[in-house]
């Protein structure tokens, strides 16, 4: 009986110490937000920036500035980490308290960017942005239906010029900047006889029988490329994609004379990251030489990394449609906020869109 109460005094002391007893708790995982345009990421980035640092990236993607902008107003800064804009939205992403400063001492590999994007016009000194892609604005045409091939955007801004369908690019500040390089204006002209002047060409164009009207960089190029146009205003990223899986199809990109559109997206943090530190890690690792050329060569745009370059697939690198001359990046101009000048090009722009 002594024996069975020792035993039974043991096992209740046993299972009073296991209900007191709580295991040890689990580290969460650290996470990220990023908050991006869709298919611009090759996936196996995020897994390896995991791999590297610990960190999981949870991906959620747009498809417009504006839609970015609407979220975050609606309390997607407290949501989301890390945002990629275009470069002209910087300025009012800023004005608007929606994202904040980077912090430097986290991101090193900020020296590995060319000079360019070092000191943009919307971001001098990087306080707020890090340049992720850049590219331009130009011409997808068909070599062998555009028989007279002049390099001018008089090919579809003079009707006399016109050889067969062809699309305008439904981006408002891209078309209303190369109406107005056409006509011999600055690319980012605010001047409202400038701007009348920008749209009432667009208005006479879309009546021409062979303009198609306007329509997105993706869907031109694929009706270049089925041959229901013969040429379009697309992204040279889209036209790259396009050439380089067609190559029995005879096409070409190119900057008209005039000059086009240089663009670039940036990483930023939003006012709210919930993961800040984070986010400047996940920067950094975008910024490693290797890791840019990976994100460029699966997205056909070229990389604002200097330290890059010499990754680079030979293919792309020695494409003048994702890396320009020196030359013709002479002709090209960054779209800049224009800030309460804005809604000049908003009137003039539903204009040529009505």
């Amino acid at each position: 009986m002594r024996k069975l109460l020792v035993l039974f005094l043991s096992v209740a002391t046993l299972t009073l110490g296991w209900v007191g007893w709580t295991p040890p708790a689990r580290a969460a995982q650290k996470t990220l937000n990023l908050f991006i345009w869709s298919e611009y990421i090759d996936p196996k980035i995020p897994q390896e920036f995991e791999k590297a640092t610990g960190i999981k990236v949870n991906i959620t993607t747009y498809e417009s500035n504006e839609a970015m902008m609407a979220k975050l107003q609606a309390g997607g800064d407290s949501e989301y980490d890390v945002i990629v804009p275009s470069s002209y939205v910087i300025k009012p992403l800023e004005h608007l308290h929606l994202v904040q400063k980077l912090n430097h001492s986290l991101i090193p590999n900020l020296k590995n960017l060319k000079k360019m994007f070092r000191n943009s016009p919307n971001d001098p000194g990087n306080v707020y942005s890090v340049a992720y892609q850049w590219g331009t604005t130009g011409l997808l045409y068909r070599k062998d239906k555009v028989k007279n091939f002049q390099n001018t955007w008089g090919l579809l801004f003079n009707e006399k010029m016109n050889q067969g369908p062809f699309y305008l690019i439904d981006d408002e500040r891209s078309m209303m900047g190369i109406a107005l390089r056409y006509l011999g204006y600055p690319f980012n002209s605010t001047d409202p006889a400038q701007l009348k002047k920008a749209a009432d060409l667009l208005v006479k164009v879309k009546k021409y029988p062979d303009c198609l009207g306007f329509r997105g960089g993706v869907g031109a190029k694929n009706d270049v490329v089925a041959g229901t146009a013969v040429s379009a205003i697309v992204y040279n990223g889209d036209a790259a994609k396009a050439i380089n899986k067609n190559k029995n199809i005879p096409m070409a990109y190119t900057i008209p004379k005039e000059g086009g559109e240089i663009w670039y997206d940036n990483m930023m943090i939003t006012d709210k990251a919930p993961h800040p530190k984070e986010a400047n890690e996940f920067i950094n690792f975008i910024l490693e030489p290797k890791i840019g050329a990976q994100l460029s060569d699966y997205n056909e745009y070229a990389t604002p990394n200097e330290a890059s370059m010499p990754y680079i697939d030979k293919g792309d690198h020695d494409d003048p449609a994702i890396y320009p001359s020196e030359a013709v990046l002479k002709t090209l101009r960054t779209t800049r906020d224009m800030g309460k000048k804005m809604k000049l090009l908003d009137a003039a722009w539903t204009r040529a869109k009505s």
